[in-house]
């Protein structure tokens, strides 16, 4: 299997080993430049010059990872052909210079962590060396198909060509399709030259191509099922999944297109408890009050630019009416970013280069200031830091008229940051609603405080780079 599951979340087997060498090397780069910086080779003489060093080396690690998971240099989107390796290097050395901000900041916070310019230095070097051999062999094994699973799906139908879309539309998937099976009084969609007959045994069938799992995706389970197939192959340890699951752990999201509520209602995930929101309370609170104090001296100049701007006739904050958990109606604040007439016409969505938006806001928007007055909302408890975005009342009663499961989406709070900003772009139609839905609903089934702490992490990328900003 070429993934597996730590807090909820599918994680692929070659991104964690990746991540854990990439950690070693930071770790083990400050004991290489202690050794270049004194000239000595013998452990005993490293920890002599150097107090605290393996704590020192574990500060330095740790700071590393954090901010290459928050530029997505664990993300699959970063390993799509080698023309990627030029833009991967930029976001190295981007995290590197925030690494080194973030070094000063612990040192002076934390001063028995410092490690001497000259040694931070060469270890920066040495990490950073070492980061580009090790992700240079990377690409070399993913090309070659190292971590993949080998998958054969029961079923030759619609559902199946799904699944069949999903390979050939991966760079570097995680799964190889081994063949389709076909069984009596199916329709066939998926082309005759993959489709293998059931025969007698489909667990000979899967031991002789080598297969990890088994996707069973028939589009009538009433027609052809092949109970005893299956469960011989269970019991003979392999894998057997639906497509819901499947594309679940493949796409980072719910299919709608093949989801039915018993998947919902029987399956594992979608987990409230009384403990979990306290804690999740807490945590808001607690980061929300620190985001505050950090971020006033940008709060306060933002205001005042919005202020300039309009003469400091015109509103700073913009209040705007929005849907939060159980179908609560809430106030949210906002930095205005357009002009105090853009919606004469009534309520509509943010377009491309949009005309309504003012120079000060069009910053503020690429960078997500706008949204940091959310705080006070966040504080006050109609939103959380991650969740849902939450939707102005026009248009979920529209789109839940033409969504099924919109609604489910309100039964969690609404939050600053979320899973669907991070996986979809800014969404302004019917079908980006609909695409955005299902990464809400994997996030509502799978959250946990773990998994927030991760998404507002790798939010800095969407800040950043101003990924989907308008």
């Amino acid at each position: 299997m070429a993934t597996f599951k730590l807090f909820n979340n599918h994680i692929r087997k070659s991104f964690a080993l990746l991540a854990l060498a990439e950690a070693l090397i930071f770790y083990v780069s400050v004991f290489v430049a202690v050794s270049l910086r004194f000239t000595t080779t013998d452990f005993s003489q490293i920890a002599e010059s150097v107090d605290h060093i393996s704590l020192k080396a574990t500060v330095f690690m740790v700071l590393h990872m954090l901010f290459m998971v928050a530029l997505g240099l664990y993300q699959v989107d970063q390993f799509k052909g080698r023309t990627s390796l030029p833009q991967m290097t930029a976001r190295i050395i981007v995290s590197m210079l925030l690494v080194t901000l973030g070094l000063m900041v612990v040192y002076y916070l934390v001063p028995v962590t410092e490690l001497g310019r000259g040694v931070t230095a060469l270890a920066l070097i040495t990490s950073f060396s070492g980061m580009l051999i090790l992700r240079r062999l990377f690409f070399s094994m993913v090309d070659g198909n190292l971590f993949i699973s080998k998958i054969l799906v029961l079923g030759v139908g619609h559902k199946a060509l799904s699944i069949l879309k999903l390979a050939e539309s991966q760079t570097n998937p995680s799964f190889k399709i081994k063949g389709f099976v076909a069984t009596p009084e199916q329709g066939r969609e998926v082309p005759e030259g993959q489709i293998i007959e059931l025969g007698d045994s489909l667990l000979q069938s899967a031991r002789k191509l080598q297969i990890n799992e088994i996707v069973v995706a028939l589009d009538d389970r009433r027609k052809g099922y092949p109970v005893q197939h299956l469960l011989d192959c269970k019991l003979a340890g392999i894998k057997i999944l639906e497509p819901v699951s499947f594309l679940e752990r493949e796409q980072g999201k719910v299919n709608l297109a093949h989801l039915n509520p018993s998947w919902m209602i029987f399956g594992d995930g979608f987990a409230v408890s009384m403990a979990k929101e306290m804690l999740s309370r807490v945590f808001d609170i607690v980061a929300s009050l620190g985001i505050l104090i950090l971020m006033s001296p940008i709060l306060l100049v933002t205001a005042f630019l919005i202020g300039l701007e309009g003469w400091f006739r015109e509103p700073i904050l913009y209040r705007q009416e929005r849907v939060g958990k159980n179908g609560h109606r809430f106030e949210l604040l906002k930095f205005r970013s357009m002009r105090i007439d853009a919606e004469k016409n009534g309520a509509q969505w943010a377009a491309k280069h949009d005309a309504r938006v003012t120079r000060v806001g069009r910053f503020i928007r690429k960078v997500r200031i706008d949204e940091l007055p959310q705080i006070l909302n966040i504080l006050k408890g109609d939103m959380r830091l991650v969740g849902p975005r939450p939707e102005r009342p026009e248009f979920v009663n529209k789109l839940s008229e033409s969504i099924a499961l919109y609604q489910e989406r309100h039964s969690v709070k609404p939050g600053l940051a979320g899973w669907a900003q991070l996986k979809y772009p800014y969404g302004a139609t019917e079908e980006d609603a609909y695409e955005k839905l299902q990464y809400d609903l994997y996030y509502i089934k799978n959250a946990n405080p773990v998994m927030d702490f991760f998404i507002l992490l790798q939010t800095l990328e969407v800040v950043l780079f101003g990924k989907g900003a308008r």
